[in-house]
């Protein structure tokens, strides 16, 4: 990667107890006036960040392993996005695509043409949400084939929305009492080399789920298989080799929608633009959000030209839907991902840090598997001696590598994961400082 200039000092530094004063007193305002569903991983507010670091509001510089959830891959102030953002919102900052039409958000669909796999005719739209866009993409393969039933799978998170929390594996906190949920929705087993039968390959995953839909559905009836290729808060669960490729092939085969949410393994950050590249996998439609931006709320589902062009004029859109300012966030974030060839930067990355994991692994017995793809990695904890999760140790590393000052996520399906979502341009040091911490205090709690 070119070397970077940052704004601010690449270090961690505490100085004060964290939360820092500031931060508690926000946390009390916060009470007052913001509804307690709201939930926040870390009690610290942030002031700046830049790089591989957040600034929060007591003048503690935090390590940033999360990245916003995949969201800042160029940082969360790069000076080319912020720039961007700048001009266009000077010039206007909203006339509405669907009113008023403007040239970004042509230029991130010609974008977006280049960058997602396959070479096929595609059209694309813009919205503001991964959740919105994965509506919208089961809207498109529904009225396309005319079927109404779509296949998720075990694990997956696809948002918070009615439909998304169908789509949804996890009850709680996503979907506990905020049923009924969108009907036609059928849950398969997906792939989880870690927790599957000793020995089974991806293709006998695949012919597991595909008996279940025809038996279950019948393909006549499936508009559409919807399927992160690196599932995100599930656990950044890797499916076996074999296993997406076996789906695909199924789904073409049927006239069945294949849709891969990228929502979160979207632009560079496992090592290549999209995940779905590393097993050759071309979808019919792309659901992307997150990193497209830099930061800014912006998210498109991209597929064949086919698909897209079946719906009626004013069938896709959105008031804000590809607004000005984020498309122009947008076309400068992804001009840096190139400049900077982010998608090796992620592959370097995950050469630094996996060994790091493994040797930790071996040494402490409670980390089950180490996993994930170029920055989106995982490590799942459990009880020494088994498979058997342990989402109170899970809980506690994140809470004492916080006091240490670096920010680190959970997720999974029974709360034992830990991932690891740096901004692809953190420096070497300050990442290796960041997994050093991690590692010091799986370590003294294992």
């Amino acid at each position: 990667m070119t070397a970077l200039t940052y704004r601010l000092p690449q270090q961690r530094r505490v100085v004060t107890e964290l939360p820092g004063p500031h931060s508690a007193a926000l946390t009390a305002r916060r009470k007052a006036a913001v509804a307690a569903g709201v939930g926040s991983a870390v009690p610290v507010y942030a002031a700046d960040a830049d790089g591989g670091v957040i600034v929060d509001v007591d003048g503690n510089s935090l390590i940033d392993l999360g990245s916003g959830i995949a969201v800042t891959n160029v940082g969360a102030s790069h000076p080319a996005v912020a720039a961007a953002v700048a001009e266009q919102a000077a010039r206007f900052t909203h006339t509405c695509f669907m009113v008023t039409p403007y040239e970004s958000y042509v230029r991130v669909a010609e974008e977006l043409a280049a960058l997602t796999p396959g070479d096929h005719d595609k059209r694309s739209v813009l919205f503001n949400s991964g959740a919105e866009a994965v509506e919208n993409a089961v809207k498109v393969a529904r009225l396309a084939t005319g079927r109404s039933a779509v296949v998720a799978f075990d694990h997956a998170y696809h948002g918070r929305t009615n439909l998304t929390m169908a789509l949804t594996a996890k009850s709680m906190p996503y979907k506990t009492h905020f049923g009924p949920f969108a009907p036609e929705i059928y849950r398969m087993p997906m792939s989880y080399p870690y927790r599957d039968k000793a020995g089974q390959s991806g293709e006998q995953a695949a012919q597991q789920a595909i008996s279940q839909i025809e038996t279950q559905i019948g393909a006549e009836s499936v508009a559409a298989i919807i399927i992160e290729p690196i599932q995100g808060e599930g656990g950044f669960i890797v499916p076996a080799p074999g296993f997406l490729p076996a789906l695909a092939a199924w789904a073409r085969e049927h006239g069945v929608v294949f849709i891969a949410d990228e929502v979160q393994s979207g632009f560079a950050r496992t090592g290549a633009w999209f995940a779905s590249e590393h097993e050759g996998v071309v979808p019919d439609i792309i659901t992307m959000a997150k990193g497209i931006a830099g930061g800014m709320p912006l998210a498109a589902i991209t597929g064949r030209a086919e698909l897209l062009d079946a719906v009626h004029a004013g069938g896709l859109g959105g008031t804000y839907g590809g607004n000005p300012v984020a498309c122009a966030a947008a076309l400068a974030a992804i001009e840096v991902m190139k400049e900077l060839d982010l998608p090796a930067r992620a592959r370097a990355i995950e050469a630094a840090v996996v060994p790091a994991l493994r040797e930790l692994a071996a040494e402490t017995g409670v980390i089950g598997d180490v996993r994930g793809r170029g920055a989106m990695l995982a490590i799942e904890i459990v009880r020494p001696g088994g498979t058997v999760p342990d989402p109170v140790l899970t809980k506690a590393i994140a809470a004492e590598a916080l006091s240490r000052g670096v920010v680190l996520l959970t997720c999974g399906t029974y709360g034992n994961v830990i991932r690891l979502l740096p901004p692809l341009v953190i420096g070497d040091e300050l990442l290796a400082d960041g997994v050093g911490v991690l590692a010091d205090v799986v370590r003294a709690l294992a």
